[in-house]
């Protein structure tokens, strides 16, 4: 599947919106990276990125399974997400290393499945520790712990 239709889409949501704004489109082994950038789409920033967070769900629910199945959409602004996900996994590879050097469980959430996912491959890196989601909502935790 080409990117066109998803590029539409955003491009019919910013005019909606009234935004002025441009969509970069990074091709990665993922799936498509698709970045609006300009000014105005400081608007989908907010509030902690809520606003982008909620673009993303309505763009998976709409085009997410015709990329098969390793592949998914990434609808980013400002690069907002991938300054976040460079974020959460230093982090989780730092107490990744707590939990090797002290033997203290740690925990990194509560997380949403697209989070946890980032947390696992961080730590998966780091010898000699494991990971597990806990919790039973959207949103869970991930428990890093001295692999047994």
């Amino acid at each position: 599947m080409t990117t066109a239709p998803i590029l539409d889409f955003l491009n019919r949501f910013t005019a909606a919106l009234g935004i002025a704004s441009a969509v970069d489109v990074e091709e990665t082994g993922d799936g498509p990276r698709l970045n609006l950038s300009g000014q105005e789409a400081e608007l989908l920033v907010r509030h902690r990125g809520e606003p982008l967070k909620a673009l993303q769900h309505v763009v998976d629910m709409a085009f997410g399974r015709s990329l098969g199945e390793d592949r998914r959409v990434f609808v980013d602004a400002l690069e907002y997400r991938k300054g976040k996900d460079v974020e959460l996994r230093r982090m989780a590879k730092f107490l990744a290393e707590k939990a090797k050097q002290t033997g203290v469980d740690q925990q990194l959430g509560p997380l949403n499945p697209y989070e946890r996912r980032l947390v696992h491959l961080a730590v998966a890196e780091v010898p000699g520790v494991a990971t597990e989601s806990i919790g039973d909502a959207f949103t869970k935790t991930v428990l890093i712990s001295l692999r047994k």
